[in-house]
């Protein structure tokens, strides 16, 4: 049964939808930024740039660095733009445009996330990097799909005792990375810990401004929660997702992220543009190595 317009749109050329894209425009490993000035930051160290292209927030550019074809796309901020991001890519590997009928051999891609975060504890300095060993999805999106087969149900339930989590609140997930990208990409560069992945930059992450908080020291709980060697080293709002639809879906995932910040300590990097190309030129040496 070919899958409906409505449910897989595309445009008036043949791409998807809202990344604007074609299968042949695209290669088998991507980088994720959020940011959309950060996709030319990254392709600049390629030797050349075969494919651009943007709609919204989401920016496109494929080339080759060192012999490897690779590509990088922004994704914009949350869990939102996640899910439109790697359906669509998924649906560009492992559903027939033509026919609108998954292909019987799916194609696994391998996905690097290259972001910016804030550690939470005091021994991640500002400067260093931070593989996320599991994302911890506090935001409920992946509550829309079957998770049970990828969540950590004895975590979970560790981090719900720890914080007394609010019954209203979606439960919490854990989702593994992919070993296979982590032993490509950990090194004595690299810190590892629990990534938080938050709904929104206000209140989910315990900013307040005008409004109260459900939980005030919802923050600190997550600093303090420690579960048979597993900490959570930062929070951000993309992580989460990327695990779990990639799991899913059959992608492999890893999430990278330069320290610029360090909220134990209230220090802040003298130079987080430098942290941040360091980071991907770590990243583009990895994915080539």
């Amino acid at each position: 049964m070919p899958i409906k317009e409505s449910e897989l749109i595309l445009n008036p050329d043949g791409s998807v939808y809202h990344l604007n894209l074609k299968p042949e425009n695209i290669a088998n490993d991507i980088i994720f930024v959020g940011d959309q000035d950060r996709v030319e930051k990254i392709t600049k160290h390629f030797d050349t740039v075969t494919f651009t292209t943007q709609k919204r927030e989401f920016k496109t550019q494929t080339g080759v660095y060192k012999g490897k074809t690779l590509s990088v796309i922004s994704t914009g901020i949350g869990p939102d733009n996640i899910d439109i991001v790697l359906n669509e890519l998924d649906a560009l590997v492992n559903i027939d445009l033509q026919t609108r009928k998954p292909k019987p051999n799916l194609t696994s891609l391998n996905i690097v996330r290259v972001g910016t975060s804030g550690s939470l504890q005091k021994d991640i300095p500002v400067d260093s990097f931070v593989l996320s060993s599991h994302g911890l999805d506090i935001n409920g999106m992946l509550h829309f799909y079957q998770v049970k087969t990828i969540s950590n149900p004895e975590i979970e339930n560790a981090f719900i005792n720890h914080t007394q989590w609010n019954v209203d609140k979606a439960r919490p997930i854990v989702i593994n990375n992919s070993k296979e990208l982590e032993d490509k990409f950990y090194s004595n560069q690299t810190f590892k810990g629990i990534t938080a992945t938050a709904g929104g930059f206000y209140g989910p992450q315990g900013r307040v401004l005008r409004l109260p908080l459900q939980d005030a020291n919802l923050n600190s709980k997550i600093d303090s929660f420690y579960f048979e060697g597993h900490r959570i080293s930062n929070l951000e709002m993309e992580t989460s997702v990327i695990y779990g639809l990639s799991k899913l879906l059959g992608h492999k995932a890893l999430s990278l992220n330069a320290i610029i910040a360090n909220r134990a300590t209230g220090e802040f990097s003298k130079d987080p543009k430098q942290v941040v190309e360091s980071l991907i030129n770590y990243t583009l040496n990895k994915l080539i190595s």
